[in-house]
């Protein structure tokens, strides 16, 4: 065995890790660098290794940072099976298309610049006919704690992972000697949320590769994040204005639907609060979520099936049309705008934030991660002014920051997660460097690893 790394590494997004066992040639993950425009060219590089070499793909989820470059992969010669969760293969499909979608708009919008400029036309990353054709690789689905045959020797077990929806770990042992087995956390998810159970602990390894995008901090409290995101709407609503919650279509969107419901149901906001879903691809993901309560927590499930929703709300609309959208820039207050993306770097969000960033009485409830070269990193970090389809916008609105909702393990459950294992050798991806070096200093008894891209370790 002997695993070669070509994303994620001393970096949170792009995970692709390629793993060489019993004559195989196994990919974990392949996803998307995210953050700002300077990563574009890193997305559309050489992926340090032949696509059409590679047997079987490993989707540990469906976020873009580990699924979104598939398309690329299968347009540069994939041939091979991709196994993943009967959830995350529905989600995968989602993130695909939309980002296909997506390419081909900036890929557009470039050609019209450049004609007028006289330059060469920028051609997309992939396109929806690439996304697609990634969907034809799609193979088994994987069922959580049973084995899934690579070859008479070699297997692959999904491990619930509690992040988002069908999210896994991946245990894969080859039972011919030399014996030996890994696992790939994927990402890990926060024990005692909604929705999902807490992530599984799967036997213990040889060798682990685990994330580590919150190993050095603690996160806050659920129960206070909660009880701060319903004061901020009924204060913001006291003002006259609007709250706007940039969101990620997968997990967050439903958490905080799951939240603002028992918000209402706890008489903490009023019955008749107006929540607008104003993102096309949140709204589909929550469809997702109803068809897949096998992945719910059981207090969750037997919600479930005992006929209540979890995420309707008695004053909720989907807004899917781009027409609908724009009217909800017309509302002068009293409304909560969910709407992606998560980060601010596109989509319908970037409108609702020019129409309330610098009104006074609005707010801006920040509930997940933003890397850095984003537009919520920038607001989070105290930018005064910002820059938003070509007009400066003074930053007037309340901010909020609230950490509690995170769909990330934080440092002392990562920890807990890694002692569960024992394992011999420790790969430390998936997060800022300093914060893998902090982390490292935590473990014990275990011999530890922070790969560069293109290293590779024999196991």
């Amino acid at each position: 065995m002997k695993i070669s790394f070509h994303g994620a590494d001393r970096e949170v997004t792009g995970s692709c890790h390629l793993l060489e066992a019993q004559g195989k040639r196994l990919l974990i993950d392949c996803g998307m660098y995210q953050g700002g425009r300077d990563l574009d060219d890193e997305n559309a590089e050489a992926f340090g290794f032949d696509p059409k070499s590679i047997d079987v793909l490993l989707l540990t989820h469906a976020h873009l940072d580990h699924c979104g470059r598939i398309p690329l992969l299968v347009k540069r010669g994939f041939t091979g099976e991709i196994i993943t969760t009967a959830a995350t293969r529905e989600l995968a499909r989602l993130v695909m298309l939309d980002a296909a979608r997506l390419h081909e708009e900036d890929a557009e919008r470039h050609a019209r610049h450049a004609a007028r400029r006289g330059e060469a036309q920028h051609r997309p990353l992939y396109d929806t006919l690439d996304a697609l054709n990634a969907l034809d690789r799609f193979g088994r689905t994987a069922t959580y704690g049973e084995a899934v045959a690579l070859t008479p020797h070699l297997s692959a077990t999904f491990y619930d992972a509690g992040h988002i929806l069908g999210s896994a770990s991946i245990r894969i042992e080859q039972t011919q000697a030399p014996r030996g087995s890994i696992i790939f956390s994927g990402d890990l998810g926060y024990s005692g949320r909604a929705i999902l159970r807490n992530p599984q602990i799967p036997p213990p390894a040889d060798t682990v590769v685990m994330e580590t995008t919150y190993g050095d901090r603690l996160h806050k409290a659920l129960a206070p994040s909660i009880e701060e995101l319903y004061t901020a709407i009924t204060d913001t609503f006291a003002r006259g204005g609007n709250v706007v919650i940039p969101t990620f279509a997968m997990e967050r969107a439903q958490e905080i639907l799951y939240y603002l419901r028992e918000g209402i149901e706890k008489g903490r906001l009023q019955r008749s609060l107006p929540v607008f879903l104003d993102s096309p691809m949140a709204i589909s993901a929550t469809e997702i979520f109803r068809r897949h309560a096998e992945c719910y927590a059981p207090k969750d499930y037997a919600m479930f099936e005992g006929g209540k929703d979890p995420f309707k709300l008695p004053a909720l609309r989907f807004t899917r049309q781009t027409d609908e959208s724009m009217a909800l820039n017309r509302l002068v207050g009293g409304a909560v705008i969910m709407a992606g993306s998560g980060m601010c770097t596109g989509g319908r969000v970037r409108h609702h934030l020019r129409h309330n960033l610098w009104r006074e009485d609005s707010s801006i409830i920040f509930v997940g991660y933003a890397a850095r070269g984003t537009l919520a990193r920038l607001l989070i970090d105290g930018a005064k002014q910002v820059t938003l389809f070509g007009d400066n916008v003074p930053v007037r609105a309340k901010l909020y920051t609230i950490n509690g909702f995170s769909a990330h393990a934080d440092r002392d459950e990562l920890l807990a997660w890694h002692r569960a294992l024992r394992p011999r050798r420790t790969v430390l991806v998936h997060g800022d460097e300093q914060v893998m070096q902090s982390f490292a200093a935590q473990l014990k008894d275990t011999e530890v690893h922070v790969p560069a891209k293109g290293d590779v370790i024999p196991l």
